[in-house]
């Protein structure tokens, strides 16, 4: 895990005293709220429905103990003892005080963390896969140049004020588990003829304009990633929107050039930037690649048999083992995703006692490490079997062994209308309303994967376009109502679900779901999952079953008016 040098931790120090110098001035009523906006966005504090929201960065999606108990110490010392994961890897507070924030920005400092450009419009955090450095599909560990990449963009003076965020996520497995489609720029970590280097999607991106990103580039070669990059911030920082706020984003502007244009303008400007001052050299990738070796495996721990004989016993670890463990690339291993989605609970909300018990658990059995998910769950990355069942009974007391990572009450949901001031409609309740509705584990094991993702608005910030069943919160007439898209799907084959039709008020909405989940239950060939059939039969299916029971009210209600 990457190390603070000198210069990273002058920089931060600096950062810090920076904005309390710039707080103390706009309580002295020397900065007006509209000069202080840009600077507290800076430094990821928004004012938003009830109180202030903080927003600190998890680079790459990656924690160390230290900085998980700092987490759970500055919520519980300067907020309600909580915070939220996002789906960028960046943890939320809901309630800090303005005037609390350069102590906190102090506190996170001294763990090396800090809230740098998770607001604003800049370049973001960068994300990446989860299980990066020990998934059993990896090609290439993409932390190293993930870390290249954060150092690269952080306080670059050239785009500090693009016309609207920017938002890059690197993947280096077979399998795309960074949502790399529908990023402003997504990069596929490849070996061609020998040769490591990216293929680079541009113009991606959910929101209101939902647009799958498309290929500029099908190799790069990695030592040019920084230069390729900054040609596309620089034709986009150029010719991007600065009118309209809605059609500000990289996915607009290459839509409205054309992918070849776009790309042609893209070759044009880097052929005065390749091979320049920014071009990587092995020796700088080396310095940065020495902070993620691995630890130190227990050669020893393939084929344990105490930890076959619990599977055997015990049904309930069984079934959590299936969920929420994941193939490693040592044998012996596995990763663990320690659920968020226990129900009755917002979705990737933890307490300040679940982040120390998480803690105490990294440090016992995973190295000391763990990371975070767009799915907004913890993973511990390197389990050794044989502790699998003792950390299972810890998590379990702890509300963190929830079997449900992959299937329906493993919702991805934002904070919607409870905080957020852009949000349509509350999507917590949603969420609770549903996990509620399917609260039979043998129901949701039968049911198979099926990924849930509900926003309270169309910017998104749940992915509910790319859910398999998608909900999103819209204002119709002053009341909260839901739209359902179905089909939507990350990974290799990425794409946007479609709108079933006219959206639904609040508590209509798990029975909706279960109209959907019968619908493919009815249709589905044995073991078919829900996408399979989905794409099999069509939307129609779904669509009538939804909608017949209210076509027929409404029929009834007419020929009674008529009467």
């Amino acid at each position: 895990m990457y190390k603070y040098d000198a210069i990273d931790r002058q920089l931060i120090a600096q950062r810090v005293e920076q904005f309390r110098d710039q707080v103390r001035r706009w309580k002295a009523g020397e900065l007006s709220d509209d000069e202080f906006r840009p600077l507290r966005l800076q430094n990821g504090l928004y004012v938003q429905r009830h109180a202030p929201m903080f927003r600190i960065a998890v680079p790459y999606a990656m924690l160390n103990t230290a900085q998980l108990r700092k987490l759970a110490h500055v919520a519980r010392q300067y907020d309600r003892g909580y915070g939220h994961f996002t789906t960028r890897h960046n943890l939320q507070l809901n309630w800090p005080k303005i005037e609390d924030v350069p102590d906190i920005l102090a506190e996170l400092a001294d763990v090396e963390m800090h809230a740098i450009q998770t607001s604003g419009n800049c370049l973001r955090n960068i994300t990446t896969d989860q299980f990066a450095g020990v998934a059993a599909d990896e090609v290439i560990d993409p932390r190293p140049l993930a870390e290249i990449l954060r150092q690269w963009t952080t306080f670059h003076p050239e785009f500090a004020f693009l016309p609207r965020k920017f938002k890059i996520a690197i993947s280096g497995t077979r399998e795309d588990r960074a949502v790399t489609w529908f990023h402003d720029i997504g990069l596929h970590l490849q070996q061609q003829g020998g040769e490591t280097g990216f293929r680079v999607l541009v113009g991606g991106g959910l929101g209101r304009t939902p647009i799958r990103g498309q290929v500029v580039r099908e190799f790069l070669p990695w030592q040019h990633i920084l230069t390729y990059c900054e040609a596309i911030l620089r034709v986009y920082n150029r010719a991007g929107r600065r009118d309209n706020a809605y059609k500000a984003r990289i996915k607009i502007l290459v839509q409205a050039l054309g992918v070849e244009e776009f790309s042609k303008q893209v070759e044009a400007e880097w052929a005065h930037l390749k091979d320049g001052p920014a071009t990587l050299t092995q020796a700088e990738f080396d310095r940065v690649a020495a902070h993620f070796t691995a630890p130190a495996y227990n050669a020893a721990a393939a084929d344990d048999a105490g930890f076959r004989q619990h599977l055997a016993d015990n049904t309930a670890f069984a079934r959590w083992v299936e969920r929420c463990t994941h193939p490693h690339r040592v044998a012996g291993y596995r990763a663990v995703t320690l659920s968020l989605k226990q129900h009755g609970v917002a979705p990737g909300d933890i307490t300040s006692e679940q982040m120390e018990t998480v803690a105490d658990l990294a440090d016992h059995f995973s190295f000391g490490e763990l990371r975070i998910s767009h799915e907004q769950n913890i993973i511990l990355a390197d389990v050794q079997e044989a502790h699998l069942y003792t950390l299972w009974l810890t998590a379990k007391g702890a509300g963190l062994a929830t079997p449900n990572v992959g299937l329906l009450t493993s919702i991805i949901c934002c904070p919607g209308g409870d905080f957020c001031d852009l949000a349509n409609a509350k999507s917590i309740p949603i969420a609770n309303a549903i996990q509620a509705r399917f609260d039979d584990l043998d129901y949701l094991f039968d049911i198979g994967e099926i990924d849930l993702n509900i926003s309270g608005c169309m910017n998104a910030c749940g992915h509910h376009h790319v859910g398999h069943i998608g909900v999103l919160g819209v204002d119709k007439n002053d009341a909260e109502f839901y739209q359902v898209t179905l089909g939507g799907r990350q990974g290799n084959e990425a794409r946007l679900g479609k709108v079933i039709g006219p959206s639904f008020a609040a508590d209509e909405m798990p029975d909706v779901v279960d109209k959907i989940i019968k619908v493919y239950i009815d249709n589905r060939h044995e073991d078919e999952r829900f996408l399979d059939t989905f794409d099999r039969i069509g939307i129609d299916p779904f669509k009538n079953r939804v909608y017949e029971g209210r076509a027929h009210g409404k029929a009834k209600a007419a020929e009674k008016e008529a009467a």
